[in-house]
Order: C-alpha cells, then sequence, then structure tokens
C-alpha cells in the first residue's frame, strides 16, 4: 500500500450552482481536521450533520459530513465527504478553509490515482471509472459498470494464468536441462499457445465496440443533393437542427448530433451531397463527405424516391455493406404507392417521410439492430477495450505469434522463446497496471476531472 504524506482536498460535483454540492478530501491528515473542524470524532460511514465554521469561527454553511476510515474508503485511505449548500461561493470557502489548514488542492484524477496505487482497484477498474462518468447509452453504461467490476480484469488474470503455466514450463527446460524432467512435448507448448494466441485475439476484437460505446456509432447520412437528408436529421433530432431548402446544395459542411437509439447513443453526421458536377465550394464538402463515409460504423444512405437512384463515385460504392448500410428512401408521402428508385443489391431498405414522420420509427429500429450487431461478447461478459489495452492486446498477440513460429522451426527450447513470452507477460501487465511506468499513469489520470 502506498503512503501519502499530504491530505488533498477537491470539488466532487461540478462547478456552478446547484442544489447541493460535495467536497472531498483524502489523506493522512483527515482525523485531525475533522476534530478541528467538527470538534468530535465521528462515527465512520456514518453521516453527521455540524456548522462549517472557519478558522477565525466565521460561519460558512450547515453541512452533512461523512468520514470513512482507511482501507475502507475509496482511496484506501481516511477519507472526508462534505455536503453543503451548491452555491460556488461557499463552495470556495470551504475548500479556501482546508487549505489554510493544510490540505492542498487535489489533481485530475488524483483521487481515483490513489485508490489504484493503493491497491483498491486494477488500472483497467480505474480506466471504468471515466467510461462510467461519460457513458450516454445503456450499452456504455453496462460496460463501463461490469468493467468497475473487474470484468477486463478477471479475463487478464485468466491469460495470466495460461502464460505462466507456460512460461514455467518453457524456463524449466532452459534452467534445468540435466534434471530428470519429461522430454520436451512441443505440441503440448504449440497448443497452449495457440489458445492464448486465439483468446488474445478475440478480446482485442472488442476494441471497435468499446469505440462505439464510448464515442457513440458514427452514422454517416448521405445521398444526392436535395435527397432530404437535412430534413431527416432534423427528423431523428426531434428539432430543427439543419436548414432545409428545395434548392439543392443547402448543406456545404457536415452537422453532427447525438441520439440515443435503443441501448446505443448515434452520432448522427449529416453531410454535403454527393453532387457528380460540384461547385467549388461544394467540391470541399464532398471531400468532407467521403472522409468521413470512410471512417463511418453506419451508413444512412438517403434515396430521393420522386428521382431513379444516382450513380456513386466508387470510393462509396465500396463502403456500402449489408454490415453498415441502411438505404433510406425517403419523399414517401410524394409518391406512396412508388416505383421506387431501386436500392443496390443487398441492403436492408425502410421506407420513409422525412416531412410527415412516415417509416421514421421502422428507421428507427433498423438502426438499432444494426447497432446492436457491433457487439462483442466475451462469455457472458460484455467487455470492450480501450485504444490503450487495444495496444497492449496486440503487441502481445504479435510477440505471440512470434513465439509459436519459433516453437515450430526450432527443435528445442530456447531463451528466445521465453523472452518472447516475457515480453507478452508485460504487455499483460500493462493492462491491470502491474507494471512501473510513471509516464504511463500520469498521462492516464490527467484524462480524470479534479474532484475524481
Amino acid at each position: 500500500m502506498a503512503y501519502f504524506a499530504d491530505t488533498i482536498a477537491a470539488l466532487a460535483t461540478p462547478a456552478g450552482t446547484s442544489a447541493l454540492a460535495i467536497v472531498r478530501v483524502s489523506g493522512p491528515h483527515v482525523g485531525p481536521l475533522v476534530e478541528a473542524v467538527f470538534h468530535l470524532a465521528p462515527t465512520p460511514r456514518q453521516v453527521s450533520r455540524s456548522d462549517y465554521r472557519g478558522r477565525s469561527g466565521e460561519l460558512i454553511d450547515d453541512v452533512l459530513y461523512t468520514v470513512f476510515r482507511a482501507p475502507h474508503s475509496y482511496t484506501g485511505e481516511d477519507a472526508l465527504e462534505i455536503t453543503c449548500h451548491g452555491n460556488p461561493f461557499i463552495t470556495h470557502k470551504i475548500l479556501e478553509d482546508l487549505f489554510a489548514r493544510g490540505c492542498r488542492p487535489a489533481e485530475p484524477g488524483e483521487f481515483t490515482k490513489r485508490s489504484f496505487l493503493n491497491g483498491c482497484m486494477d488500472l483497467s477498474q480505474a480506466e471504468a471509472v471515466i467510461d462510467l462518468i461519460r457513458a450516454r447509452s445503456d450499452r456504455a453504461l453496462a460496460a463501463a459498470n461490469r468493467q468497475l467490476r473487474g470484468a477486463l480484469g478477471q479475463h487478464m488474470e485468466t491469460l495470466n494464468r495460461q502464460l505462466l503455466e507456460i512460461l514455467a514450463r518453457v524456463e524449466a527446460y532452459i534452467d534445468f536441462p540435466d534434471e530428470d524432467l519429461p522430454p520436451e512435448d512441443h505440441s503440448v507448448l504449440l497448443a497452449g499457445l495457440q489458445r492464448l494466441l486465439a483468446d488474445t485475439r478475440r478480446l482485442l476484437a472488442t476494441n471497435r465496440y468499446g469505440a462505439i460505446l464510448r464515442d457513440g456509432v458514427k452514422t454517416v447520412i448521405l445521398g444526392e443533393p436535395n435527397s432530404g437528408k437535412s430534413s431527416l436529421l432534423n427528423r431523428l433530432l426531434g428539432r430543427e437542427r439543419a436548414l432545409v431548402s428545395a434548392v439543392p446544395g443547402t448543406t456545404r459542411d457536415y452537422l453532427e448530433e447525438a441520439i440515443t437509439l435503443g441501448s446505443h447513443c448515434i452520432r448522427l453526421i449529416d453531410t454535403a451531397g454527393l453532387n457528380p458536377t460540384p461547385a467549388p465550394l461544394e467540391r470541399l464538402g464532398i471531400a468532407k463527405t467521403l472522409e468521413h463515409a470512410d471512417e463511418a460504423d453506419l451508413i444512412l444512405f438517403v434515396l430521393d424516391a420522386t428521382r431513379p437512384a444516382p450513380a456513386l463515385p466508387p470510393e462509396i460504392s465500396r463502403q456500402l455493406t449489408p454490415r453498415n448500410t441502411i438505404v433510406v428512401v425517403n419523399k414517401l408521402d410524394l409518391v406512396p404507392a412508388g416505383p421506387y428508385p431501386e436500392s443496390p443489391a443487398r441492403l436492408d431498405t425502410v421506407r420513409i417521410s422525412a416531412l410527415t414522420g412516415m417509416g421514421c420509427d421502422e428507421l428507427c429500429e433498423a438502426i438499432g439492430r444494426l447497432a446492436e450487431s457491433f457487439r462483442e461478447e466475451q462469455g457472458e461478459d460484455l467487455v470492450a477495450i480501450n485504444s490503450r489495452h487495444a495496444h497492449a492486446l496486440a503487441q502481445a498477440a504479435e510477440s505471440l505469434a512470434a513465439a509459436i513460429e519459433m516453437l515450430r522451426s526450432s527443435a528445442q527450447v530456447d531463451v528466445l522463446l521465453a523472452s518472447e513470452l516475457r515480453n507478452v507477460l508485460s504487455s499483460f501487465g500493462e493492462i491491470s497496471g502491474q507494471m512501473d511506468n510513471e509516464k504511463i499513469l500520469d498521462e492516464l489520470f490527467s484524462l480524470f476531472c479534479i474532484g475524481k
């Protein structure tokens, strides 16, 4: 368990006026501080009420406060939480008084960093705190809660256990070649490494879904000018976000908004129309459209029901697949009985009127189904790794593949094989935080808000 000589304090709720606010304190001087401010030693983990008076005796506020004794606190240290009225002037006065009494301002993420360094959580759980705070959908919230409760850590523990069994066998043959050991059985080692590589790659595959949960499903609205893309954006948002005009090419730049459909956050991006003969300014907008389409998780390809389907640029045609595209035939109110433009083969098609709302419920259901299809599960757990985890797992997979190749090509186990497996162990350790890299930790916890 780490020891910190200083005691930190910070506002744990958002800045601004509110009904209530919470000031958080953690460190070795919490006990004397509570006695100095509230003149008694309260029962741990019990809410008490008292006046908060400054060092000169002036009344600042009527507050509730709770003391947590180490190691039974969020940080693993003695801690104090003060609930006061949410007047920014009051919180400023309380913090000012705490600093005058010997506390120092907490750095971003320092409470959670202390929790990690004190062994209250592993690094993947600490990162889940950020995900929990930022979650914008049911799926994101569920994944963050599972990770906070150690789902990813448990998967890594299983991988580590498999790896250590293999590494112990390899190093036994290297360190004790003359001992009475069973003959080297490469088939057993090879099967173990292949199984470990497959499990690592399976976990690595959740990276994309992790990005979707954290950032939302990037949903790009494509179509030719005046097909109703902006009207569709407004209809899905339920408000007039984009300008709509009968003049083609009104949207020259992209617009982005987020909504929640089903269990996912959907990032809607309205783009410039795909005009085959664009003006110079339109050309810039279309270049941005192509860029967004290349990065899209989901594409809503809008067709005008009153016109034939347009010829698409090859770079767009290649992007449209059954796994990522819904064809939206718009303006159904103008041709209720058809005929409708022909959709690209094999793509899911929904007919709507963005003007009247006809068919939009079916479209929302189709978007929700496609978003759900991106989900990657690990057994019964919804695990969604982030980019840092992905980098470490990719390195581990690379070393495992190299180890498998060595084992296939060599007649005996040697130190190079053990070295590659040590690299895998180091990569796995980066995910749970079982490594000594202060720079990585400082960078990670700087992403937290102050007070967390």
